[in-house]
């Protein structure tokens, strides 16, 4: 049996959790310590593109890669996550999405760990500024028929996909899509107002890191980001990094969306955690700035994600002013309750559940939260230092 006491996140009450194998056994309300650390449900990531040199791009993508990835998320409190396949050749993206069917097989805690697929492209637009990072050569209008190859070769594994609803047959796709059990996501688009309604009325039920993959420069009044925002619809994922959207535009995108309706996801790319520097990213040269955030070079526009959810949380408590319980919820219940995962995060610590938890200190002078162990079942991550010190990295040049 293992013993471990802290604050439940989000109730505030101090608790002695005993697990036994991999499950909860027994949990009791214990003596109140000032410096407990608090103990939450894992967070959920809807959206990673990958961190610290493994990707789920990458040519030689394979099981011990995803496992390190695994490893690295849990260092950040994040036990579970959806991988997202950007635009690539064809061929590589079916292989890619079998490498990680075969690897959720063969490892029980992939097959935990790993909730579903996010196709983000190539259904996207052509536009610098919405297009982001995203290489030109492999986007592409809307094909039903493609995709149902990527939802065979995934075994049906594909929660939802992100696309454009400008671009031709976009409006029929997500109709197929929904209809087929796959929700679609507006995302990397410059649909105007109207193209936008037409997708929600489609099916469309997310807005994809709303504020990003856009333009630098819009209507003042009558475009895809003021569409979107007034969408009671829509729930939207942002990166709350404090690079891919100002304080002021989260706490807008607060009070539009609601608590209810807001999903954070770190996105995280390849470089992420990365010394300054530009690399070369598959046919693309992306910096890493001394700041951390990452970029195209001579350029405003994004290329992904330099944090993790243990940044992300920490940055929207200090934007908005909301408690670590509230904001909690958008990486836990919230993007469960979106993918239909059929469970209730706030009873994690429930006797008889599986083990599904991080333990962290927060305190406002840190930029993060201090992670200090996440487990998943049998799976347990003692966090010494920072979260770069990960292993498993891959090598890139």
């Amino acid at each position: 049996m293992d013993i471990i006491r802290g604050r439940n996140a989000i109730t505030g009450q101090p608790v002695e959790v005993i697990i036994e194998d991999q499950n909860i056994f027994k949990t009791n309300i214990c003596e109140d310590k000032i410096d407990l650390p608090y103990i939450s449900p894992g967070f959920l990531d809807m959206q990673v593109n990958g961190y610290y040199g493994i990707d789920y791009s990458l040519d030689n993508l394979d099981e011990d890669q995803i496992l390190s990835l695994v490893e690295c998320l849990g260092k950040s409190g994040t036990t579970r996550h959806v991988p997202t396949f950007v635009s690539m050749p064809n061929e590589k993206l079916i292989r890619n999405i079998q490498t990680v069917v075969k690897a959720r097989k063969h490892s029980p805690l992939l097959k935990t760990s790993i909730v579903g697929l996010h196709i983000e492209g190539p259904f996207i637009s052509r536009e610098e500024g919405p297009r982001g990072a995203h290489d030109i050569q492999f986007v592409r209008n809307p094909d039903f028929d493609l995709f149902r190859k990527w939802q065979e070769a995934a075994e049906g594994t594909i929660k939802y996909i992100t696309l454009a609803p400008e671009l031709d047959g976009a409006i029929e796709f997500i109709e197929k899509a929904v209809a087929s059990g796959v929700k679609a996501a507006i995302g990397h688009t410059a649909a105007s107002p109207e193209q936008i309604r037409a997708a929600i009325k489609a099916g469309a039920t997310l807005s994809t890191h709303l504020g990003n993959g856009s333009h630098t420069m819009l209507p003042r009044l009558r475009n895809y980001l003021w569409e979107q925002l007034a969408a009671d619809e829509l729930a939207s994922s942002i990166i709350c990094d404090g690079d891919h959207l100002p304080p002021a535009v989260v706490r807008v995108f607060l009070r539009t969306k609601g608590l209810e309706r807001l999903i954070l996801v770190s996105d995280g790319a390849l470089l992420g955690g990365y010394p300054p520097g530009i690399y070369r990213w598959g046919n693309l040269d992306v910096q890493v700035y001394n700041d951390g955030h990452l970029g195209i070079p001579g350029t405003t526009i994004l290329a992904g994600a330099a944090h993790l959810l243990d940044w992300d949380i920490a940055k929207f408590i200090e934007f908005t002013g909301h408690s670590l319980a509230e904001t909690i919820r958008l990486c836990t219940s919230n993007p469960s309750r979106y993918l239909d995962l059929n469970e209730a995060p706030e009873n994690f610590l429930k006797e008889g559940e599986m083990a599904n938890f991080c333990m962290f200190y927060h305190r406002a002078e840190q930029k993060r939260l201090q992670i200090l162990r996440t487990q998943l079942g049998k799976h347990k991550s003692y966090i010494e230092g920072h979260i770069s010190d990960a292993a498993g990295r891959s090598s890139i040049r």
